[in-house]
């Protein structure tokens, strides 16, 4: 219900968003397991865009599995509190004790399809991402990842990322703007 709660108040920024938040509601309701990795069809994860102390620069991680740029996140395990799953991960992935969010509503969100493997089938990840600040900016590259890297703004521009990254990119660069 408070992921439900959320979606509600979730500000979309494009139609495309329009079309995400519906899917993403329906999925929610019709699947009581849907923070479960267990569901065939997909499950809900969260992500964190991490800035830094000075809220100038992104921690992306060259996933390990995936092998490409990207925020940290990862599944939700039967944790409905997406905003804590946010958290954990990104303090996981970065061994970044002190982290925050800078709000509590959701930052954007996306829908994507992950491949088949030899254990699962090809399935979908609602992700619910949200906006949070480390407090240090000394990280630990975890066993998940090939690489940690703070990034600025401008460099993101030039780096081959997702277009959902990019989305995130643009959005954060926005209210950077309006501050």
């Amino acid at each position: 219900k408070n992921l439900l709660e959320k979606l509600k108040r979730f500000e979309p920024g494009t139609v495309q968003d329009l079309a995400v938040i519906e899917k993403f509601r329906d999925f929610v309701i019709k699947n009581e397991k849907c923070f479960e990795r267990s569901l065939d069809e997909g499950h809900v994860t969260s992500s964190a865009w991490l800035v830094d102390s000075k809220g100038e620069r992104v921690l992306l991680t060259h996933h390990k599995k995936l092998n490409k740029w990207m925020q940290l996140g990862g599944h939700s395990d039967g944790d409905a509190d997406s905003l804590e799953v946010a958290l954990k991960e990104a303090r996981e992935e970065s061994g970044i004790g002190s982290i925050k969010p800078l709000s509590k509503e959701i930052f954007d969100l996306d829908i994507h399809k992950i491949p088949a493997t030899e254990k699962e089938p090809e399935h979908y990840h609602y992700d619910v991402r949200y906006l949070l600040q480390a407090e240090d900016d000394n990280f630990t590259i975890s066993d998940e990842s090939n690489d940690l890297r703070w990034v600025g703004i401008e460099d993101i521009k030039s780096m081959e990322l997702e277009p959902s990254v990019m989305k995130m990119a643009k959005k954060w660069g926005q209210a950077r703007n309006k501050r």
